[in-house]
């Protein structure tokens, strides 16, 4: 039996009424609703369960309500004792794995994500940044797009690297838009623009960093249980002294997901576990390895189907 990751999603996998099916039949899980909640200082739980869409996608309430789902799902899928050897999160998906790895309280995190939400959408002027996926060039082709375009005063850079042939850029409007027609002409087989609040993982967040940290420092940052691998650099972190840095400079910097899963299976890693709403990462995972085992739960069925098929594995 190899080594297993729980992996943790980001930002666009909120549904309205995710998490509240656990939070009824569980009393302790209902309370993690509520402790978000009193931290925040409004009803969160009510946007999760109940909505509207627009409300909840909001980055501010988006990034604290998919953390408390994910970990809720988490505190459920622990007690059938399996255990992870590494974490990791995509974006937003790190702090709930730094949570899981116990290096920030839960309540701390879910504070520390809901201000990183509004420094973000602060950080740039509503509708002067943006974010596109381009599907079918590699990022040496895309960063030299890239930087063509930025060199000429429309800056774009990577943002996600999430697997071979899926690449988010991320800048101003214009500069996205440049990019992306630039790498059709080199090859792109195809460009979606995003549907985002802002210029995420660019350069042009940096004026959020100074806030962030602001915040970061108001909270205890422990050691890891268990290792994350950041964002940053696709390494694993452990020790709260690194975890800082790498959280504020995530903020600006692409959020290397293709490499993080192939330091997972350098690692040993070959069962992957999703927690928290949709599939997007186990999807990624599978284009990055194709042979490793992914799952993705977010609800009771989903638990139980995935304890049944690691038991029948380990037989």
């Amino acid at each position: 039996m190899g080594k297993i990751a729980f992996i943790f999603p980001g930002q666009g996998s909120q549904t309205v009424g995710m998490g509240k099916t656990l939070a009824d039949e569980h009393q302790e899980i209902k309370e993690m609703f509520s402790a978000a909640d009193e931290r925040l200082g409004y009803d969160l739980s009510e946007i999760i369960f109940n909505g509207p869409q627009e409300l909840l996608t909001q980055t501010t309430n988006a990034q604290p309500a998919l953390l408390t789902v994910s970990l809720a799902v988490l505190k459920r899928f622990e007690k059938e004792g399996i255990k992870p050897d590494f974490v990791a999160g995509h974006s937003l998906g790190e702090y709930t794995a730094l949570a899981a790895a116990k290096a920030i309280s839960f309540e701390d995190a879910v504070y520390v994500v809901h201000n990183r939400g509004r420094f973000m959408e602060q950080a740039v002027p509503s509708g002067e940044g943006t974010m596109a996926a381009v599907l079918g060039l590699d990022r040496t082709a895309l960063q030299e797009v890239c930087a063509e375009v930025s060199e000429r005063g429309d800056l774009v850079g990577l943002a996600n690297l999430n697997c071979p042939g899926q690449i988010v850029i991320s800048g101003t409007k214009a500069g996205v838009e440049q990019a992306g027609e630039l790498a059709k002409e080199k090859g792109a087989k195809r460009v979606l623009p995003l549907n985002v609040s802002g210029p995420f993982h660019s350069e042009l967040m940096k004026p959020a960093t100074e806030q962030l940290e602001k915040v970061l420092n108001e909270v205890e940052i422990k050691d890891c249980q268990v290792p994350v691998i950041a964002n940053v650099d696709a390494l694993p972190v452990e020790k709260s002294a690194d975890i800082q840095a790498k959280l504020l400079k995530q903020l600006y910097s692409p959020v290397l997901w293709e490499d993080s899963v192939e330091t997972l299976l350098a690692n040993g890693v070959d069962t992957f576990i999703e927690i928290g709403p949709g599939k997007v990462l186990s999807g990624l995972v599978k284009k990055v390895n194709r042979r490793v085992r992914t799952f993705a739960i977010q609800d009771e069925e989903t638990i139980q189907a995935v304890i049944e098929e690691l038991k029948e594995a380990a037989r």
